[in-house]
């Protein structure tokens, strides 16, 4: 009975996602910090900066990558190091609970090691589709397409729920529906650049992948197209 009483009624985070919301917010309030003067010297006030040139996602440099044949480490690491570069503090935050938020309920259902893997690709996923889709010199930061990602893997755990009660399965693309609405609402009305393409691109990542992660996925995928 002692045992009982000590127990949280809510479930503890994954460590993974902890982790990834530590460094988000920590690089953001290295950078907020720096450009007030307040930690590094007059130096950090060109920290963000600096982080933008280096581990940014570039078209253009996708672009000289397949055009030379040369594939440096450093261009590389920019399919991976763009989500923790962010343009402000609002937008790091916003994203970190995001990922708390969908990380949580995407770990307990599969796992933290799956749940990695899909953070993972999405945000490989994210960078290509704007690299490749899109003809922008603007460079592709923010947390949001994993985020999408893990939207993807929730949208197929729930598309596989609905069909086991009976539910309408269509209702699973809801979420998605929601936010690009959002996104499109909010770039007509204040202006917005063509990150979307992107977050497609790590919410189609995270769907794909969750559909082999998970035991029959694929099997049930196909069975249900054949229905239609």
């Amino acid at each position: 009975m002692a045992h009982r009483h000590t127990e949280s009624p809510l479930n503890p985070l994954p460590p993974v996602i902890i982790a990834l919301f530590v460094v988000i917010v920590g690089v953001e309030a290295a950078f907020s910090l720096g450009a007030r003067g307040l930690v590094g010297g007059p130096e950090a006030v060109g920290w963000r900066l600096e982080a933008l040139q280096r581990f940014s996602f570039s078209g253009n440099i996708l672009g000289w990558m397949i055009d030379t044949g040369q594939y440096p480490p450093e261009h590389l690491l920019r399919f991976f190091s763009y989500p923790f570069v962010h343009g402000n503090f609002t937008h790091a935050l916003f994203a970190g609970v995001m990922l708390l938020a969908l990380g949580k309920m995407v770990a307990e259902a599969l796992g933290p090691a799956r749940t990695l893997a899909i953070l993972a690709a999405s945000t490989f996923g994210g960078a290509l589709a704007y690299g490749v889709l899109l003809a922008t010199p603007v460079p592709l930061i923010g947390a949001f397409p994993p985020i999408y990602g893990l939207i993807g893997a929730f949208t197929y755990l729930l598309w596989l729920r609905l069909g086991q009660v009976g539910g309408q399965q269509v209702r699973a693309f809801s979420l998605i529906g929601i936010l690009l609405g959002i996104q499109l609402l909010f770039g007509l009305l204040f202006g917005g650049g063509l990150d979307w393409v992107a977050d497609l691109g790590g919410f189609a990542s995270g769907f794909a992948l969750t559909i082999l992660l998970v035991p029959g996925g694929w099997q049930r995928l196909r069975d249900r197209l054949r229905q239609r």
